[in-house]
């Protein structure tokens, strides 16, 4: 069965029609390019201007004076390098417990096939539907004082991972994934001796790079970018991650040394796209494949 396109590979063969075609094709290309990248250029080169300038009308494309004060500024007086530590401590930790326990869980509920699995994966999906605000609340009174042991997590790191673990939605996209895992490659494992935790760290997580990489991506950006949460558990300003730091400490900072603080703040998370998109469009499509 042939393909339909937009294009008849009989006007592609024209040379007015590739002309056209491609005239259109790189305009397309551009517009998205500048779309997307020119608030970005703005942000950046907005840093770069006196505060006069950001706030000049009609607003100007490139600085009158290119200036770096901005970005040396806002390292210095936002105590960047501190706020900075502390996210990548908070997202490092929760990624961490995030993917051991939510691998864990998915490999059991598919492959180890326990009693009452779809009830409990029924029950687990079931918190989706639930709003995040909702869960503030209860969140917090668990973690000002912890059941059972009756300690406070308040200011401490674990107030971030052990709330990050309950992640329905990366536990399901773990748990297809190891569903179309063939049922044949576990049991030449079993048969060569292998026990289920062996089965799991040697056989199943090198299969699965593409779809951890994914659930990595998504654990690290939703700790980086949550506000709300940082804000309720964290009162010492010295523990804060850089989100609420960014807003915290805004009150008396000229325009220019803020928008520099958010690109400086902006950064890690690009760069781990850049170095991981290969594994993120992998992941994505590994769902769409059976067998």
């Amino acid at each position: 069965m042939s393909t339909r396109t937009l294009v008849s590979p009989a006007a592609l063969a024209r040379p007015r029609g590739r002309a056209v075609y491609w005239t259109v094709f790189t305009a397309v290309l551009v517009l998205f390019v500048i779309a997307f990248l020119f608030p970005v250029y703005w942000m950046v080169t907005g840093a770069m201007k006196s505060p006069d300038e950001v706030a000049k009308t009609p607003p100007t494309l490139v600085p009158e004076q290119w200036r770096s004060s901005g970005y040396t500024d806002a390292w210095d007086l936002m105590q960047l390098p501190q706020h900075l530590w502390n996210t990548v401590v908070q997202a490092a930790g929760a990624w961490l417990f995030q993917l051991v326990f939510c691998t864990a869980a998915a490999y059991a509920l598919s492959k180890l096939r326990p009693a009452f699995g779809k009830v409990i994966l029924g029950g687990i999906l079931a918190t989706l539907m639930v709003p995040a605000q909702a869960l503030v609340v209860p969140k917090y009174l668990t973690v000002a004082d912890l059941p059972l042991i009756h300690t406070s997590l308040l200011n401490d790191p674990l107030a971030i991972w052990l709330p990050a673990v309950a992640n329905a939605f990366n536990l399901y996209l773990l748990k297809r994934f190891f569903d179309q895992i063939p049922r044949d490659v576990l049991e030449a494992a079993e048969i060569d001796g292998a026990g289920k935790l062996r089965t799991l760290w040697s056989i199943v997580l090198p299969m699965s790079r593409p779809v951890l990489g994914v659930v990595s991506i998504f654990a690290l950006v939703a700790v980086w970018q949550d506000f709300l949460w940082p804000l309720m558990v964290f009162s010492d300003t010295g523990k804060q991650p850089i989100s609420v730091a960014l807003v915290q400490l805004s009150q008396n900072i000229q325009l220019t040394v803020l928008i520099a603080a958010m690109v400086i703040a902006s950064i890690p998370m690009v760069a781990l796209f850049l170095l991981f998109q290969r594994h993120i469009i992998a992941g994505i499509s590994a769902g769409s494949t059976k067998g």
